[in-house]
């Protein structure tokens, strides 16, 4: 019986190893069993699902609105560059902008695909602001959250699936990653590392921290923050955060944001 159960249990890490997977605990003491390829092949199938809806996905024309992208394109590249995101070269890190002004949100597929509504944009107040949001946002794909929490959900068969183009599998990935609702502890995890992302930039490094102090004085928490941490104990943990790293970014850039926001 033992002999039996150890035949097996050299077989399954065995395929764990040759599949290239992530087998290490982070942070937030998760491990991840899906191959970091599959982040990306996974990345890729939700980005063209979601690029097939436009009616439920309004992607803002790029023509007409080279500004806006430009500006949004830059914050990312700043954070990129940062020297703190993992997976810097392996995952694509595009950036798409949902024209929905009525939706207060922003996420990131499995191998870096971003997108941030124009609702979000006109809500916040300065660069920094949609700087730490958008850390947050590429935190939990190079922190591959999602694939971790999804695991959970669909199971490592779903994922493959998808990645492998199966279009029912796609379909099912794709809408439970735009509303997902992460951890806890995958939240927090994310709020650090925006925090750090932002440190080595010019950028206030509490950025994020001003998004839920707005969403405090709004008086209102949205339905995809309806599970997390408390804005007000956020606050404090981002601000915590950036002075015990010590981070000397002071820059909001206000009077570019509103010009930013005007355009849209």
């Amino acid at each position: 019986m033992h002999s039996k159960f150890a035949i097996i249990l050299t077989f399954t890490l065995a395929i764990i190893v040759s599949s290239s997977c992530d087998f290490t605990k982070n942070a937030v003491g998760s491990i991840n069993l899906f191959p970091i390829e599959d982040d990306v092949k996974l990345g890729k199938q939700v980005a063209d699902e979601i690029a097939s809806k436009p009616a439920e996905y309004p992607i803002l024309k790029e023509r007409g609105n080279e500004e806006v992208y430009r500006f949004i394109r830059g914050i990312t590249k700043r954070i990129l560059n940062s020297g703190q995101v993992k997976y810097k070269d392996e995952f694509a890190w595009e950036v798409k902008i949902i024209n929905d002004d009525k939706t207060l949100n922003a996420f990131a597929t499995p191998g870096g695909y971003i997108y941030v509504y124009t609702g979000l944009i006109k809500f916040l107040d300065s660069e920094d602001q949609l700087a730490g949001v958008m850390g947050h946002e590429i935190a939990h794909a190079d922190r591959r959250h999602s694939t971790k929490q999804m695991t959970q959900t669909l199971g490592i068969q779903m994922l493959l699936s998808a990645a492998l183009g199966d279009r029912e599998a796609v379909q099912q990935v794709a809408t439970g990653i735009i509303g997902l609702k992460f951890s806890r502890n995958h939240e927090s995890d994310a709020d650090e590392f925006s925090v750090r992302y932002l440190c080595p930039t010019s950028y206030n490094a509490a950025g994020a921290a001003g998004f839920f102090k707005k969403l405090g004085s709004a008086g209102g928490v949205p339905e995809f923050l309806s599970t997390h941490p408390s804005p007000g104990n956020r606050v404090e943990d981002i601000e915590a955060q950036k002075n015990t790293m010590g981070c000397k970014g002071t820059s909001t850039n206000k009077s570019n944001y509103a010009k930013i926001k005007a355009l849209l």
